[in-house]
């Protein structure tokens, strides 16, 4: 099957065989036709199996004849609205969106919180028919008047499942009450849990249920490996496999972002050149880190799962759990990061002794059961020698150990030579060094004490003889 057999419009396929893509995926094949009926979609396909294009061309194709040049805001209102969970998801798309649409004169912008909302304020004033936001931002231009969502003909919900992991589900009601009741709605994810489906079931009208691959699978490409390692031992098998494997670029998993920001420094230390990426960071940091990784920089990039939502990197090769996730769901999303566009990936995790309950639960969501790769010279007291960076942490221990021990001050024992043995059975009689009192060479002077009269105010005895 061909793009030109999915019936898109000269300016769609032109702009699809400039990306060098000549066949669509399975998610793709199905969902456009669909979609371009017209018809409510719950979609549902593995990560890097190209649902983005799946849902952006047809929703181009379907506004395409509202385009226009003209240069009246009027002329431009929301036509499309594209709400995501992250800020990196939402640059992806509405970049996915630019590039599908270059030939078309359809304007997009896209609005997230970090950032100035200025800017923003400003491209929605002049007109644009496709808005791809975060559910915060969007509330707050709505607060400010400064968008119009009354004329929204299509409404896509992006990555729905962690936009209700993330509590934006009030959010959601919120906005869906000020859009038209007639609307398209399209409802995309890699995986689809029982609550998704409840939101489904009160959002969609008679949608078509697309689901590529099996509930919760992963992609085939994907080889997993599990090394079994003590929690103190992780940062030197991680710092170990980067070294001895030379991975290229890697993107590793943490659960907490004060985990993230200590773990990338703690590599940088080691001599191995990471950045971090994480929701407290600034956009412009995380704009900058992504870009560190991408360009090859920083080959190790260290993430949250909310901050690396959405992330698309050509040709990752790693992915590495260096904790499992608290959510089985959440290790499709990470491991999804690679294996992408029908390229292998491999997907490493570091499991410790407390994770054994996380790693059962993901293999009972997989319906398989991972590898397990053991690491005996990074156990406790394991045979091999240490990498050459822990070693030399260690002699700078065991150096520090002896200064203190040589400049600690020596505790010197007093002598006792004149001890005698003590007969306990016996009354007690003093040693003759203790029964004599010593002379006193010296006696103690006795100061003449002063009169009483002259203490009284009167005259003294002696002062009287003089007189």
């Amino acid at each position: 099957m061909s793009f030109e057999s999915l019936n898109l419009i000269p300016e769609l396929l032109r702009a699809v065989a400039e990306q060098g893509y000549k066949e669509p995926t399975p998610i793709q094949a199905q969902a456009i036709p669909a979609i371009l009926r017209r018809r409510d979609i719950m979609g549902c396909a593995q990560t890097g199996t190209g649902k983005t294009a799946g849902f952006t061309l047809p929703l181009l194709q379907l506004l395409a004849p509202q385009a226009n040049t003209s240069l009246s805001p009027a002329r431009h209102p929301i036509r499309a609205l594209i709400l995501t969970p992250t800020r990196e998801l939402a640059a992806q798309v509405e970049e996915s969106v630019r590039i599908y649409g270059k030939f078309l004169s359809l304007r997009t912008t896209v609005v997230y919180g970090g950032i100035d909302i200025t800017p923003q304020m400003k491209a929605l004033h002049g007109g644009v028919e496709i808005l791809v936001a975060t559910p915060g931002r969007l509330l707050d231009h709505l607060h400010q008047r400064s968008v119009n969502l009354s004329r929204v003909e299509i409404l896509v919900l992006d990555e729905a499942d962690r936009m209700l992991d993330m509590g934006f589900l009030p959010d959601i009601k919120r906005i869906l009450a000020v859009l038209p009741a007639q609307r398209q709605n399209l409802l995309f994810s890699a995986t689809f849990s029982d609550e998704i489906r409840r939101l489904a079931s009160q959002l969609l009208r008679q949608p078509t249920m697309i689901e590529v691959a099996r509930r919760n699978a992963t992609a085939d490409l994907v080889t997993h490996q599990v090394y079994e390692v003590p929690a103190t031992r992780k940062r030197a098998l991680l710092g170990y496999l980067i070294r001895t494997r030379n991975i290229p670029q890697a993107l590793v998993f943490v659960r907490m972002k004060r985990d993230a920001n200590r773990l990338a420094r703690e590599l940088v230390r080691d001599g191995i050149s990471a950045t971090a990426i994480h929701s407290d960071r600034t956009q412009a940091e995380r704009e900058q880190a992504l870009s560190d990784f991408k360009q090859g920089r920083a080959p190790v990039l260290v993430a949250t799962d909310i901050a690396a939502r959405g992330l698309d990197i050509v040709e990752l090769p790693y992915v590495i759990n260096y904790e499992l996730p608290y959510t089985p769901e959440d290790y499709l999303h990470r491991i999804g990061r690679t294996a992408r566009a029908g390229l292998p990936g491999e997907a490493i995790s570091l499991m410790s002794p407390d994770e054994n309950r996380l790693l059962a639960e993901i293999e009972k969501l997989l319906k398989r059961t991972l590898p397990r790769v053991t690491a005996p010279e990074f156990d406790r007291g394991g045979g091999k020698p240490r990498p050459t960076y822990e070693r030399d942490r260690h002699e700078r221990s065991e150096r520090h150990e002896k200064r203190e021990k040589r400049s600690a001050p020596k505790l010197v024992e007093p002598r006792n030579s004149g001890a005698r043995e003590i007969d306990f059975s016996k009354p007690y009689e003093p040693s003759p060094s203790t029964a004599t009192k010593p002379e006193i060479t010296h006696p103690l002077r006795r100061q003449p004490s002063r009169p009483a009269a002259a203490l009284l105010g009167g005259a003294s005895t002696h002062a009287k003889s003089h007189k």
